[in-house]
């Protein structure tokens, strides 16, 4: 139900309030014409953005499929199956013997290099997805900081479950929760980069059109975040029926706070 809270936060503020912004601030920079079509491709090109990301993603590694920790726990035991060729049958007894041992402890090194690979990549391409989420929410609490607050909260919901897709296969394969951890914790730890780029980078280019431009870039990434990952999620996680209560009423929230905000 907090999967689907924080998709309805997500959407309703997209629409209501993050495009509106962008499409005003564009229009009144470049005029209606020109200011409109500029805010609908930056929309739809933030959609496009993050659905290009996922189409080039394996999906093991994929930020934005729904996991729960049992399905994290299924997919990292399908990362452990590896086909290990059979010796001769005309072997004598014992080195049948040993040949079996030493396709045991292989495999077995196989499983573990397995695991690790897909739990480091997921950690790679999570830390990549990571930098324009916070880029984009540094650029909106600098023009907007109550919706910079929201974003920023909706953004920490929707980490969970990439966090459980990085610290399950390397808990798995090292069984140490504390590496485990330290990775998914450091993958999440980049949406501070974005950020960073955005102040040390971009603040000298900001501009009332960049603005206008990265405001609606931000509202179709997290329309498509939300659709793509936290209503699937929520789904997983629990009752179909409740994820789009939950939807319903994070759009009823966040309505009411914008009107007192």
């Amino acid at each position: 139900m907090s999967l689907g809270l924080s998709a309805g936060v997500m959407i309703y503020v997209s629409f209501m309030e993050i495009l509106q912004s962008a499409n005003t601030t564009l229009v009144a920079e470049l005029g209606k014409l020109w200011g409109g079509w500029a805010a609908i491709l930056s929309f739809f090109s933030g959609i496009v953005l993050s659905a290009v990301i996922d189409r080039f993603v394996p999906q093991p590694a994929n930020p934005h499929e729904a996991r729960t920790v049992e399905k994290a726990c299924e997919e990292t035991a399908l990362a452990e199956k590896t086909e290990v060729p059979a010796g001769p049958g005309s072997e004598g007894q014992g080195h049948r013997h040993r040949h079996g041992q030493a396709q045991l402890a292989e495999k077995e090194a196989q499983k573990t290099r397995n695991l690790l690979r897909l739990g480091y990549l997921t950690a790679v391409v999570i830390t990549i997805h990571n930098i324009p989420e916070g880029l984009a929410t540094f650029i909106t609490a600098l023009k907007d900081l109550r919706l910079g607050v929201t974003i920023a909260i909706a953004i920490a919901v929707h980490n969970i479950p990439e966090g459980i897709s990085v610290s399950v296969p390397i808990y798995c394969a090292t069984g140490s929760r504390r590496k485990a951890f330290i990775y998914s914790f450091l993958s999440g730890l980049t949406e501070l980069v974005g950020a960073l780029i955005g102040f040390f980078i971009l603040m000298p280019f900001l501009s009332n059109v960049l603005f206008g431009v990265i405001f609606a870039l931000t509202a179709g990434i997290m329309v498509f975040i939300a659709l793509d990952e936290l209503l699937p999620a929520a789904k997983e996680y629990g009752e179909h029926h409740l994820a789009i209560y939950g939807l319903v009423l994070g759009m009823l929230i966040m309505a009411v706070s914008l009107v007192f905000m």
